[in-house]
């Protein structure tokens, strides 16, 4: 777990690896990995000291998030999202996770893990909730300009991908686009459409905005500037929506008491749109098993992309 790259610093995603560790105690190991003279200490500040299934690999440097990932990774050798995944490359760790730079883990992922035969650029896959279960969006940020052949592509691997997340025998696959009807979308889009039902894939088609939410498709796809720009959009959305209800059951001692009334419900209701639970996507079309997690993670959102 490459713990340096997040917004809220290493010591909040420490605490996130030990409740991970506290919730799963099928996981045998985890490295932590970063500058190891500012890990030790956190270590022992976040109850991890000591504890056998943890252990910290070096690395001297760090990919920030203002860093251009190409120069990043051509002058930072021991930055530790690269470290990490060496870690996955050479058989010391089953996968990779990091909440830094998502350029950066994206281009390292593709040097030190490497592409599966044929895959022409891997996809960030999400998944996010829908009205009764989930669905898949690809891409969600790796790739911010596709051609037609790309977003079949991130149709296969999101097919395959919800099929095992989501245990869906055969997911209904969509274009993302603003209409069902086949003038609609670019060119990009329609293009792709008509690639897409060359395959033995249960594609519909194109999906619209509505239908992601409401079980209308189980896979999304749509090329990672639209898809980032949709996964940003709808945190957003869930945030003000418990922001809504917080302000509305805060206006009076009235609203106060029918909030305590209503905590049961209004607690569930958070659970099911908490973006926070869905953190950790996976990149498809690697050779190994590496997951970005939200830049913004805090502890919460840290222990739930290592439960993916």
């Amino acid at each position: 777990m490459d713990v340096m790259g997040g917004d809220h610093g290493p010591e909040e995603l420490l605490h996130g690896v030990r409740q991970g560790l506290d919730a799963e105690p099928g996981i045998s190991r985890v490295t932590v990995v970063g500058p190891e003279d500012t890990l030790r200490p956190m270590l022992a500040a976040t109850g991890l000291q000591g504890d056998p299934r943890v252990a910290i690999r070096h690395a001297s440097e760090v990919a920030l998030m203002t860093d251009d990932p190409a120069v990043a990774l051509r002058r930072k050798k021991d930055a530790s999202v690269l470290r990490a995944l060496e870690l996955v490359r050479d058989g010391e760790a089953d996968a990779a996770i990091s909440s830094g730079n998502t350029g950066c883990l994206y281009a390292g992922a593709c040097i030190r893990v490497g592409r599966l035969d044929g895959v022409m650029r891997p996809t960030i896959a999400c998944i996010l909730p829908s009205l009764h279960g989930a669905w898949v969006l690809v891409d969600g940020g790796a790739n911010p300009e596709c051609e037609p052949e790309h977003l079949v592509q991130f149709a296969i691997m999101g097919s395959a991908y919800a099929k095992v997340l989501l245990g869906i025998d055969r997911p209904r696959v969509g274009i993302l686009s603003n209409g069902s009807e086949d003038s609609k979308g670019t060119d990009l889009t329609r293009a792709a459409v008509a690639l897409l039902r060359h395959t033995d894939l249960a594609t519909q088609g194109y999906c619209e905005g509505y239908d992601l939410f409401m079980d209308g498709v189980d896979v999304c796809v749509c090329d990672g500037f639209v898809g980032n720009v949709l996964l940003k959009t709808s945190e957003g959305l869930a945030s003000m929506m418990g922001e809504f209800i917080r302000q509305e059951f805060t206006r009076s001692w009235t609203d106060k008491l029918a909030a305590l009334v209503a905590m049961p419900v209004l607690r569930r209701f958070k659970q099911r749109v908490d973006h926070r639970r869905y953190n950790g996507a996976a990149l498809l079309g690697l050779r190994g098993l590496v997951f970005k997690s939200h830049g913004s993670a805090d502890a919460f959102s840290f222990e739930n992309a290592l439960d993916r």
